[in-house]
């Protein structure tokens, strides 16, 4: 009985190590992504930024002379959530 017992501990310590293995890999990767989507909101801030300060003209015709017929509507990047 006793050996089996043992045996039972032995595995669960196993299972154990490999769970807190796993559990650090996830919350790494959770910090990796975390930056990324830190650096992808910084990018918006600051691309909706320079839209802002950038005069509204419309589109140029092809040929140069003024506008293009019709008006393309103004797209701007959305906001982070």
């Amino acid at each position: 009985m006793r050996e089996r017992l043992e045996k039972r501990v032995s595995e669960l310590e196993t299972e154990l190590h490999a769970g807190q293995q796993m559990l650090a890999e996830l919350e790494a990767k959770r910090a990796d992504i975390q930056q990324t989507l830190l650096r992808i909101t910084g990018a918006i801030q600051v691309l909706n930024e320079l839209l802002a300060a950038e005069p509204r003209t419309g589109p140029v015709a092809a040929d140069g002379t003024g506008p293009a017929s019709p008006a393309a509507p103004e797209r701007r990047v959305p906001e982070p959530l």
